[in-house]
Order: C-alpha cells, then sequence, then structure tokens
C-alpha cells in the first residue's frame, strides 16, 4: 500500500532521490508506455490487416492528434508542474483550486477543438498530406476517435496530477486497466469485426474512457491528497496563467510537431510517394517508444524537482536532473542504435509490403544517426519546466522541433530531394542539444549564485 498523504509528501523532502526517481518514474514510464501502445496497437494491426494504403491514412491524422495533445498537454503538464511547487511551499488550498482549474480548462478546450476539427477535417487531412488514396482512412479514424482526443486529454493531465500529489502506483494501474481493454478490444474490432480502420478508433475510444473513469474516481476518494471540492473549478486567471506559462513549452513541441507534420509529410509526397509517408508513419511511432520512456522518467522527475525547487533543496535538484539524464541517454543511445541497424526488423512488425519496408530502411537509417543526444534534450526541457522556468523551457522546446527542424524541411529537399527530409531530423537534434547543453550549464551556474539567498526561489 501506498503512504498516508502527509508521509508522501514528507518522502519528497528527505528520501534519498535515487529511490524517489525510480519509484516516482517506474510508474510513469509503465504508464506512458501503455498509452503509447494504444497507437502501436493500432498501427501494427492497421498495417498488418487493413494494409500500407490505410498506414500513410493514419500517418496524415498525427498532425491532429498533435494538436489535442498539445491542447491537454498545456494544462496536463503547466497544472502538475505548479502543483508539485505550491505544495513544495506547503499550500495545499492552492493545490486543490489549480486541481479544479485544471479540469475545467480541459473540458473548455476539448469542447471547442472537437467542434472545429470535425467541422474542417478533410481540408485539415489534405493540408497534412492526404492524397486521394489516404483520405478516407484518415476520415474515418478521425471521425470516431475524436471523442477519445479529449478523454486522452483527461488521462493524461489527471494522471500527472495523481502523480505529483503523490500516488504513482495509481497512477500506473489506470493506465494498464485502459492498455489491457485496448488490446483485447483492437484484434477483435479490426480483425474479428472486421471493422477495419474505424474499428482501432473504436477501440482506443473505449479504453480511454474506462482509464479516464479510473482516473478521475481517485480525486473523490476520502484518503486522497488532493480532491474535487466545491469552490475550486471557477477559473482563476492567475492560476490559469501559471498552468498556461509552464505548460506552453511542451504544448509549443506538440503543435509545432503538427506543422512539421504537414510540410514533411508535403515533402515527401512531391519527392516520393504514400509509401515515404507510410514510412515516416513507421519511423515515427518507433521513436515515439523511446521518448515515450523519456517523458515517464520527465513525469517521475518533475514532482521531485518541483517539490525540492520548492522547498530550496537545490543538491536534492541537481542530484535528481543528472540521474534522469543518464536515464534517458541509455534508452535512447539503445533504441536509436538499434534502429540504425535492424531497420527490416522494426518495419516487418508493421507491414508486410516489400516497398514499404524498404522506404522505412531508409528513413531510420538516416533519422536516427543523432537520436541518442534527443534524451538528454526531452529531460532538460522537463527540467526548465519543474522549476517555473517558462522562458528556457519554451526556447529549449522550440530549437529543436521548430527553429532549426521547419526551416531545415523547407531547404533541403531542395537540394538533396527525398534523403534531405530524412537529413533534417538528425542536423537539427545535433545543433538544438549544443546550444541546449549551453542553457544548463547557465541554469546551474545560476542556482550555484543564488543557492544562499531568500529570494532565489
Amino acid at each position: 500500500m501506498e503512504p498516508k498523504a502527509s508521509e508522501k509528501l514528507n518522502e519528497l523532502a528527505h528520501k534519498p532521490v535515487g529511490r524517489l526517481l525510480w519509484e516516482y518514474s517506474l510508474p510513469a514510464v509503465v504508464g506512458m508506455l501503455v498509452m503509447a501502445l494504444y497507437n502501436v496497437v493500432d498501427r501494427i494491426f492497421i498495417g498488418q490487416w487493413v494494409g500500407p494504403d490505410a498506414i500513410a491514412g493514419l500517418a496524415v491524422t498525427f498532425p491532429l492528434m498533435n494538436l489535442a495533445t498539445a491542447i491537454g498537454v498545456l494544462v496536463g503538464v503547466g497544472s502538475s508542474a505548479r502543483m508539485s511547487i505550491v505544495l513544495g511551499a506547503n499550500r495545499h488550498d492552492l493545490a486543490e483550486r489549480i486541481l479544479g482549474n485544471a479540469f475545467t480548462l480541459t473540458m473548455v478546450n476539448g469542447i471547442i477543438y472537437i467542434a472545429v476539427f470535425t467541422i474542417y477535417l478533410d481540408p485539415l487531412l489534405h493540408l497534412f498530406g492526404a492524397s486521394e488514396n489516404t483520405l478516407p482512412y484518415g476520415r474515418e479514424y478521425m471521425l470516431i476517435l475524436m471523442p477519445g482526443c479529449l478523454l486522452t486529454n483527461i488521462t493524461y493531465g489527471f494522471n500527472n496530477l495523481m502523480r505529483a500529489s503523490g500516488y504513482p502506483r495509481r497512477a500506473m494501474m489506470t493506465m494498464l486497466i485502459g492498455a489491457a481493454v485496448n488490446t483485447v478490444l483492437d484484434p477483435l474490432f479490426i480483425y474479428v469485426f472486421d471493422w477495419g480502420i474505424g474499428g482501432a478508433a473504436l477501440a482506443t475510444d473505449i479504453a480511454m474512457a474506462v482509464s479516464a473513469f479510473f482516473v478521475m474516481a481517485h480525486f473523490f476518494r476520502r484518503d486522497s491528497t488532493l480532491r474535487f471540492r466545491r469552490g475550486i473549478f471557477s477559473l482563476d486567471w492567475k492560476i490559469v496563467v501559471g498552468i498556461i506559462s509552464i505548460g506552453a513549452a511542451p504544448a509549443l513541441v506538440n503543435a509545432a510537431s503538427c506543422i512539421i507534420n504537414a510540410i514533411a509529410n508535403n515533402a515527401l509526397l512531391y519527392y516520393g510517394s504514400d509509401r515515404d509517408i507510410g514510412a515516416a508513419g513507421i519511423m515515427v511511432t518507433y521513436t515515439s517508444l523511446m521518448v515515450t520512456v523519456v517523458l515517464g522518467i520527465c513525469q517521475g522527475m518533475q514532482p521531485v524537482v518541483g517539490y525540492n525547487y520548492g522547498a530550496r533543496q537545490l543538491h536534492r535538484l541537481k542530484h535528481t536532473y543528472m540521474l534522469a539524464v543518464a536515464a534517458a541517454s541509455v534508452i535512447t543511445g539503445v533504441g536509436g542504435l538499434f534502429g540504425l541497424f535492424f531497420p527490416s526488423l522494426v518495419g516487418r512488425v508493421f507491414t508486410s509490403d516489400a516497398s514499404l519496408i524498404s522506404a522505412t530502411d531508409t528513413a531510420l537509417g538516416i533519422c536516427l544517426a543523432v537520436f541518442p543526444v534527443v534524451g538528454f534534450q526531452i529531460i532538460s526541457t522537463a527540467f526548465f519546466q519543474s522549476i517555473g522556468n517558462a522562458t528556457k523551457s519554451i526556447i529549449v522546446s522550440l530549437l529543436r522541433q521548430v527553429i532549426f527542424l521547419i526551416p531545415l524541411l523547407i531547404f533541403m529537399p531542395r537540394a538533396f530531394g527525398l534523403e534531405g527530409v530524412w537529413m533534417s531530423f538528425p542536423i537539427s537534434d545535433a545543433v538544438a542539444t549544443i546550444i541546449t547543453a549551453a542553457l544548463i550549464w547557465s541554469q546551474f551556474r545560476m542556482l550555484r549564485r543564488t543557492s544562499t539567498t531568500s529570494d532565489s526561489l
């Protein structure tokens, strides 16, 4: 059983940070992997049983899903980071108001984007690279998945809040329940009932509804550190601004992914074919597994760093960050090298089509050249979020995804054709990592200088 609420918060201040990072990161990693499996399982079944055009059709929906995720992350990450800091400062009432405001923001945002996506679905899919062959698959998938996007925002956001308030194992279990449902329903709906790509979307909707129910139920329990109460749901603009300022960095990353997908998909269609868009979909799915593990480490790190930053225990903050970077670098290093040396094995998991496997070999062989350093970059972004440094977190987030990658995706294909699209990714990773290292070094120098002053936080 997990400790009582007061003991949980005390652990964040006194338990060895290595044990804390393990105890918080492991459930977070499992929970994030489970969430990723919703998409991976869908793509495997769609690729193997529906066909390569369906994989490409699914790939052109990624920008829309990234936009929905960005809106959810804006609230989920921002509110959980703020919550950790205020709990570290022993402000329990404010933490509960953050909880209520997070719920209101999530619901309002979800209703708005579902309405917009539904009205403009076909034009948006065309904008993101859909052809006449792939548009029907993308349309069918998104029309059914739309409610699931809001349920995903609820599940993801309030899992973060559950973890930030001291319940990492319970957060993990809520995700495992939904994953089990999705794994059972996917083959049933796609293969047995022959519902195709729409069956995959429906399975995800049902699974996310189950997870969302269990996540929200936690905040009605009497033994929870924080609970839903009357009076906490009215929007307080100071709280809203605090949430958005911290959540802006990861939200911008997801929103930028939408633009990147649109540019990349259209370049791939122009210089290549639907098969190359399908290869990009497989590449994104494969790398997302490693990124998901690293994001789980980020989620485990965030309450430890945020609480100790609020409590002014800066030595524990630095130790936690260094351990997180080491763990993340191992994950992206091993995953990147496997994809570089065994790309055909990755491709065959998703398809038996020879041309799509060949295109995947090319994509992975180029895109993963610098992937081992990506773990450091993601952890550093999360570190700045955790200490409430919105400016640096936004800068680091945009370096890789916007400032360098978008111009590269525009100009590299003009010089190198199809290979130029793939080459843009490792070049962006390398340059962004150098600048991120300089910003991290500067931040720790500043923390050392201010660690003895009362206003350093």
